[in-house]
């Protein structure tokens, strides 16, 4: 009974929740159902009406672009036309600035309508031209308008550059506008800015500019001599120029700088002082003028041609100068603040400023410059005009600067003392006591020149900073490199064909191999400080110039022992002398070849130093008498006739061929060389033998010979000898029992 209890219970307490439940389904369904007949309604009739008024709205909306385009087009087209009539006002008042901004409007409008798509007019063709016309038009009276502003009155074109042809050059700037056109505020400026507005202003200035270069500024700097003359009329302000004696070649910076500044002035003055467009209110400052504009154009051309028709120039070529040189570095400072203050030039721009403040090492490349010029015109300069030399002479030079205090070393004050130096030390390292010094020779004037130049600017070098020392001291090398190299080449011709030229020139390289021994040495206290330890020296390019000097004479030596077998070739093999017509050729190839060594003798006297001279004709005879004994000495058949003319012939060459040997001007001192011929002549005894032999019988034949130890037997081997006697002896019993005697 309690069970049933307890569930009535819930049963009640359950009843009203259901209940509840059951209504809210019932107002759930009740809605859901209205939802749908509204989506009904909606789908069928809303939508269908917002289609439609979505269409007709887009279709209002690409009406009314249309509409606007047209209007815009049309706004343009009418934009074109009003600027078209207000440039025509503006150009008959002469408003040029004006005109031009009105035909750059109606550019503008025309480029608007030319980019719509669709729209493709046909009287946008029309317009384009008529734009173009009216450009035209407008830059026709502006040119003359410029024309009228700015005159040139230059000479004829044919002779534009001399002195007296630029003196007729003048410039005439027009300073008053002409009553009628005050209107239009300065005639300058309204043409220029309008030539800017229509982007022709470039290439106006750019003639003007190039015009004022080759014919005012240039000039100015070329020609110490002109002097700008300014003149100024009721309207018109005149340049032109005057010409003063001047009292240097080359202008100096200071004086240059102030006349093209002068130029500048009035060109500010007169013309340039122009910005390039109208002032807008509210940027007032950086607006560009026509003179920056025109300094953009010119100043490479112009600063170039200052440096270096001006400052080069004025870059002294001795250090003592150098200080003076302060006043030109200020005038360039000077010059270029000017220049920018009138806005030629922009701020940061020192081209000059730096060039002039670099003068040192100009100074040192100017220096080198000249040094090199000066020893390549000495080096192309003719050969034989000679200066003798002894061993006592030496460079003609400034006293050299003594060592630095405290340096202990002593000082060698000329070659004299060095050339004692060295006979002290003879003994020890066996140097001849003319290793210092010089035989007496003759040398070109322009190799002692040389010598004296590189000794001046070494001595130049030890004056000056440390970058040009070094520099200073290369040069010197270089000068002696270039001699190396110039003058066998630039030479080349006359080296070979002339035998004195070609002994002067071994002595000029045996000259500069001497001095180069020693030439570091005189300045080391200067240079060593500076070139890595050492370095100050010469002494690596002696065996060089004394192997040019050599090689140079030995190809001459060449040449000449050529000359002498060609003549002996000619005297048939001094055979058959007995046939007057062989011994005729023979006897004439005996006499040139003596003849030739006496040319010879003469050209080298005074010339070569006379060991040089001795050895060398001692080997010039020498072939000749070689060749002679080699010919003689192989004749098959020698008659008794033979012989007496080939000893005749032999005995002309003993008596001429120490004649040739005139080492020296005076006649008498000559004779010592000619006694010392045997010295110098290998084969003198041998010839002299063989004179003998042509003489001889049989028997002073064999004593002669001595058993191989004879004077004979000396000069010739057992086959010659043999061989020689039987050519001149018959085949006899006495000449069988000779001949075996000779072994």
């Amino acid at each position: 009974g309690e069970v049933c209890t307890m569930i009535n219970k819930k049963y009640k307490e359950f009843l009203p929740s259901m209940q509840s439940a059951e209504d809210l389904a019932a107002r759930v369904d009740g809605l859901a159902s209205n939802i749908d007949l509204l989506r009904a309604g909606i789908e069928n009739e809303v939508q269908r009406d917002l289609n439609v008024a979505v269409a007709e709205f887009t279709e209002l909306k690409q009406q009314l672009e249309r509409d606007t385009l047209v209007l815009s087009i049309l706004k343009k087209l009418q934009e074109f036309d009003t600027a078209i009539k207000d440039y025509n006002t503006a150009l008959l008042e002469k408003k040029y600035v004006a005109a031009a901004q009105q035909l750059e409007k109606a550019r503008s409008s025309l480029k608007m309508l030319e980019s719509r798509k669709g729209f493709e007019l046909k009287i946008l063709k029309a317009l384009g031209t008529e734009l173009t016309v009216q450009t035209q038009n407008t830059l026709y009276h502006l040119g003359e308008e410029w024309q009228k502003l700015a005159v040139w009155k230059l000479p004829p074109s044919k002779e534009s550059s001399s002195l007296e042809s630029v003196m007729h050059s003048e410039l005439h700037l027009r300073t008053v506008p002409s009553k009628e056109e005050e209107i239009a505020g300065p005639p300058v400026a309204s043409v220029l800015q309008a030539f800017a507005v229509l982007g022709e202003l470039h290439t106006k200035l750019k003639i003007f500019g190039q015009l004022l270069l080759k014919y005012i500024l240039k000039p100015l700097i070329s020609y110490p001599s002109l002097q700008p003359f300014t003149e100024e009329q009721s309207d018109v302000f005149i340049l032109r120029f005057k010409s003063e004696e001047p009292n240097l070649d080359h202008s100096s910076p200071v004086e240059v700088f102030h006349k093209i500044q002068l130029v500048f002035e009035v060109l500010h003055k007169y013309l340039l002082n122009v910005p390039l467009e109208q002032p807008a209110e509210d940027k007032k400052e950086c607006r560009v003028t026509l003179a920056e504009l025109l300094g953009d154009m010119i100043w490479e051309e112009l600063s170039d041609c200052l440096i270096q028709n001006c400052l080069v120039n004025s870059i002294p070529s001795n250090s003592s100068k150098l200080e003076q040189y302060i006043e030109v570095i200020k005038s360039t400072e000077e010059f270029e603040k000017a220049l920018k203050n009138m806005q030629f030039l922009k701020g940061d721009t020192t081209d000059l400023l730096e060039y002039a403040r670099n003068v040192n090492s100009h100074f040192a490349n100017k220096k080198c410059q000249d040094v090199i010029v000066a020893a390549r015109n000495l080096m192309t300069s003719e050969i034989h005009n000679t200066v003798k030399i002894t061993p006592d002479s030496c460079v003609a030079l400034p006293k050299l600067p003594g060592p630095v205090a405290g340096d202990h070393l002593k000082v060698e004050k000329t070659p004299k003392l060095l050339h004692n130096d060295v006979v002290n030390l003879e003994n020890e390292t066996k140097l001849s006591q003319y290793t210092f010094s010089l035989p007496t020779c003759r040398i070109s004037s322009s190799v002692e020149k040389l010598m004296e130049l590189a000794y001046q600017t070494l001595l130049e070098a030890t004056a000056s900073t440390d970058q040009c020392c070094i520099q200073l001291f290369y040069s010197v090398r270089n000068i002696f490199q270039l001699f190396y190299d110039v003058v066998p080449t630039y030479h080349k011709e006359n080296l070979q064909k002339l035998p004195q030229l070609a002994a002067i020139h071994h002595n000029n390289c045996m000259y500069i191999a001497h001095h180069l021994l020693t030439l570091g040495h005189q300045f080391r206290y200067r240079l060593t400080n500076i070139l890595c330890d050492g370095a100050a020296t010469f002494v690596d390019l002696v065996p060089g110039f004394r192997r040019l000097g050599m090689e140079c004479f030995l190809a001459q030596m060449r040449v000449q022992k050529g000359e002498i077998l060609e003549r002996l070739s000619s005297a048939r093999n001094f055979s058959n002398m007995d046939d007057e017509e062989n011994y005729c050729a023979a006897n004439k190839a005996v006499r040139q070849v003596l003849h030739q060594l006496k040319r010879l003798g003469k050209v080298w006297q005074d010339v070569l130093p006379v060991t040089v001279y001795c050895k060398a004709m001692g080997t010039l005879l020498n072939t000749a008498l070689s060749e002679i004994v080699t010919r003689i000495a192989a004749l098959e058949d020698i008659s008794a006739e033979d012989a007496d003319r080939l000893y005749s012939l032999c005995r002309t060459m003993v008596e001429e061929g120490p004649q040739v040997f005139t080492p020296l001007p005076e006649d008498d001192k000559n004779k010592k060389y000619q006694e010392e011929v045997p010295v110098y002549v290998q084969k003198w005894m041998t010839f002299k033998e063989l004179m003998i032999l042509l003489q001889a019988n049989l028997q002073e034949i064999v004593d002669q010979w001595a058993d191989g130890k004879g004077p004979l037997a000396a000069e010739f081997s057992a086959a010659e000898v043999k061989s020689l006697i039987r050519a001149l002896f018959q085949n006899t019993e006495r000449r069988a029992a000779a001949l075996a005697k000779i072994k």
